[in-house]
């Protein structure tokens, strides 16, 4: 029984990137050998064991070979006669398919992972990359991660996403898995390397058709420099990530606030009247067939209704900044407030030219909310009122604190 260090524990420590969790190979061992040694089993799918000290992941080396449609549609062999190349083969791209001898340290690279390491190329281990949809969306989501190294995506693999996209196999990807991955995908460095690779490759009309529709919609030139509001969204989502870095609550707020321009009629363009009204059916959309959860779903909701109102808040009257806060639930959710002014900056600086300019609004939008918040009923003159005439004073003097605030 041999055991390997294999996967992201190798890759990562090759770029020089913090370590993050260990996973471990097993060459030559049967779950009778495992058990014997003190591991528990926990795998469902395939043979997977804790360590009975470090709790880590041990798996047994295996195979997969395809047997239906989708992600799960594998049957595993874990025969302790599967080598340690046949088990890296069956991993989705070279950077993640070497292995580190737990004994030697000496690397087993049977695939050119340590060469694309040093090339920043993501490449697909082989052909069998092709058979499991999942790893389209993963190959977006490590440029993601790895384009701000300079990693690229090597051409051949680009080209067996594009095949895959055309083929519908994509359609068999779960709901929970999309959102999964691109929930972690808001919380990564650059997000628009991940919609740059999908539509490049023609899978981001598969999954994401609202955010696909956006590219080519052209804008006004004078407040979009770079005109494309598919390029602009791509700006906005990395500037949630440098604003909210790691933050996937303001990530998808940012992402899916302009899914109205897609709706656009032609005879308007490029203005794009009402899109912040027009964005929210889309919007609910890919929520309920991403099974959006709730918090993302409204904040995201308020921040396509409102933007455009945050962004002029200096011209709005103080009755209506009263209810621009109230129709965003912020008195029972105070904290939404914040994070809907810091979505909307990121759609502000999120075009070209503006990536380091300021934004007050949405310094005054929080201090227009602090002022309006510390007013509560108890603190006002209500004696002799009743009912609807108590809320009446309580928003004449919500907005009298606004007025004096600014």
């Amino acid at each position: 029984m041999k055991i390997y260090l294999v996967g992201g524990a190798v890759r990562d420590a090759l770029l020089g990137q913090p370590a993050g969790d260990r996973d471990w190979v097993v060459v030559g061992a049967t779950q009778s050998d495992m058990e014997a040694r003190g591991f528990k089993a926990v795998g469902k799918d395939f043979p997977v064991f804790l360590h009975p000290d470090s709790g880590e992941e041990y798996a047994l080396a295996r195979t997969e070979r395809k047997s239906g449609r989708g992600y799960r549609g594998f049957v595993v062999d874990a025969d302790p006669s599967v080598t340690l190349e046949e088990d890296l083969q069956r991993r989705d791209f070279t950077i993640n398919a070497i292995a580190r001898d737990e004994t030697t340290g000496e690397l087993v690279d049977p695939w050119g992972g340590v060469r694309d390491i040093e090339r920043r190329v993501l490449r697909h281990v082989g052909p069998a990359f092709i058979e499991d949809p999942l790893r389209v969306l993963r190959a977006a989501r490590f440029m993601a991660r790895f384009a701000p190294l300079g990693f690229t995506l090597a051409p051949e693999t680009a080209e067996l996403m594009r095949q895959m996209a055309a083929s519908g196999e994509l359609d068999a990807l779960a709901p929970e898995r999309i959102w999964q991955e691109l929930r972690r995908t808001l919380a990564l460095p650059r997000p628009s390397a991940f919609l740059r690779c999908l539509h490049d490759t023609g899978a981001l009309k598969a999954i994401l058709p609202e955010l696909d529709a956006l590219y080519g919609v052209p804008q006004r030139a004078e407040f979009h420099p770079e005109v494309d509001t598919g390029i602009h969204q791509e700006m906005v989502s990395d500037m949630a990530a440098r604003l909210a870095p790691g933050d996937d609550l303001i990530g998808f707020a940012a992402l899916t606030h302009d899914l109205g321009k897609a709706l656009t009629p032609s005879d308007e363009l490029p203005r794009h009247i009402m899109h912040e009204q027009r964005g929210l059916k889309p919007l609910a959309a890919l929520c309920e067939r991403l099974k959006v959860p709730t918090d993302h779903r409204q904040l995201a909701e308020a921040v396509c209704r409102e933007h455009l109102n945050v962004h002029r808040i200096d011209e709005l009257r103080d009755a209506t900044v009263l209810e621009l806060i109230q129709r965003c639930d912020g008195f029972r959710r105070p904290e939404r407030i914040a994070q809907i002014a810091l979505a909307c900056e990121c759609d502000k600086r999120g075009r070209l030219g503006f990536e380091d300019s300021g934004y007050p609004q949405g310094q005054t939008l929080q201090r227009l909310h602090a002022a309006a918040l510390a007013i509560n009923a108890r603190d006002i003159a209500t004696a002799g009122l009743q009912g609807p005439a108590i809320g009446e004073a309580l928003k004449k003097a919500r907005v009298n604190a606004i007025h004096n605030a600014r």
